[in-house]
């Protein structure tokens, strides 16, 4: 069987790029750097070398399931974010030229919604598309499943991810970072739908293997797909924990502005703060991660707690995201036709020979 020709649409970018050269890596898979500047799309072709190859590509083009077509793509990985102010324009292009699709979005909407605008006509089309493949919902749920295997009952998850100050980050991030952020969130607490505002409340989070941080609300699909598919009781939380103070305290305070109506659309920020972030480098680290807690009944109907951590030095946490991505893409032979969220769909285990190349440890209470 040739190689699954693969298009990574923004291939070029912060995420794009290191999931264009572990892409690279596979010999079942034929990659192509997409994207709208010929110039940055052909340079990482020509440093990968081999059967890699670049293609200037608009998502945004009317014809995009034509060029689909004429180029011979069988599946295409979106990582061009920010995703909170997108459609699925470039996933029904996929569905019409008979292509399957990845995407690394976490916006709530986009992910929570995907699978009932486009499963039917991936189902019809014969192909597989999956929205989420990202630290959340992909990696998150492949943790509680872990975690929770044979338990009784699921109170509460409490999830945090924490970025190394140094780690490469792009203006689109920020943008679908800030474009909550003092926005309402819908959170379920106490057994119930309640309201909170996004990056707003701050509080102490601990790690295995790095210092306490000041975590605060994201608003991420877990929020909604987590209480339904755990049928959690009490509490489900996902919280970002920035590991300079200051720029927490930052996030907090246009969190306030724009709930009390004195910062319009932060997002339009987002560039601004890009070029300054790297100022407050001095007072970080390239030391990041993530943890997951839970809380509930195990098999025996006892009371437990565990966490799991996973800590990525060197600056290498920005290749977690894009783990479920080249993992899923591995195994699209396995996967149903029709349109799905990440959620469940690997195993932790999956993820393992990942976090030891990339010298990640994992540790579990």
């Amino acid at each position: 069987m040739p190689p699954l020709k693969t298009l990574v649409l923004g291939g070029y970018g912060n995420f794009g790029a290191r999931l264009v050269r572990s892409l690279a890596r596979d010999a079942e898979l034929q990659v192509v750097v997409g994207g709208r500047d010929a110039d940055r799309a052909n340079r990482l072709a020509a440093e990968l070398g081999g059967s890699v190859s670049a293609l200037r590509i608009d998502a945004g083009n009317t014809e995009l399931a034509t060029v689909l077509r004429a180029e011979g793509i069988g599946l295409v990985i979106h990582t061009a974010g920010p995703f909170q102010a997108q459609g699925y324009a470039v996933a029904r292009a996929c569905a019409e030229a008979g292509c399957h699709y990845i995407d690394l979005a976490d916006g709530r909407r986009f992910v929570c919604d995907f699978p009932a605008a486009l499963h039917d006509s991936f189902v019809r089309a014969g192909r597989t598309a999956i929205s989420g493949a990202s630290t959340v919902p992909a990696l998150s749920s492949a943790v509680v499943d872990h975690l929770t295997e044979g338990w009784q009952a699921i109170h509460a998850i409490d999830i945090c991810i924490a970025p190394a100050q140094t780690a490469p980050r792009g203006a689109a991030t920020i943008a679908g970072v800030l474009s909550y952020c003092g926005a309402p969130v819908e959170v379920w607490r106490d057994g119930a739908w309640q309201q909170d505002s996004g990056w707003e409340k701050r509080q102490r989070v601990e790690f295995a293997r790095m210092r306490p941080r000041l975590g605060a609300l994201c608003d991420v699909p877990d929020l909604e797909l987590f209480p339904a598919r755990y049928r959690v009781r009490d509490e489900m939380r996902v919280e970002a924990a920035l590991e300079v103070p200051l720029s927490q305290r930052a996030f907090s305070w246009m969190a306030t502005a724009r709930r009390r109506g004195w910062l319009n659309r932060p997002e339009r920020l987002a560039p601004w703060l890009n070029t300054l972030a790297p100022l407050l480098d001095p007072w970080g680290s390239a030391l990041g991660g993530m943890v997951v807690r839970v809380a509930g009944l195990d098999a025996k109907g006892q009371a437990i707690r565990r966490a799991w951590h996973v800590t990525a030095g060197l600056g290498h946490g920005p290749e977690i995201p894009t783990m479920p991505a080249l993992l899923l893409a591995r195994q699209l032979h396995a996967l149903p036709p029709g349109a799905h969220t990440a959620a469940g769909l690997l195993p932790l285990s999956a993820f393992a020979d990942e976090f030891r190349r990339w010298g990640m440890p994992t540790d579990e209470e």
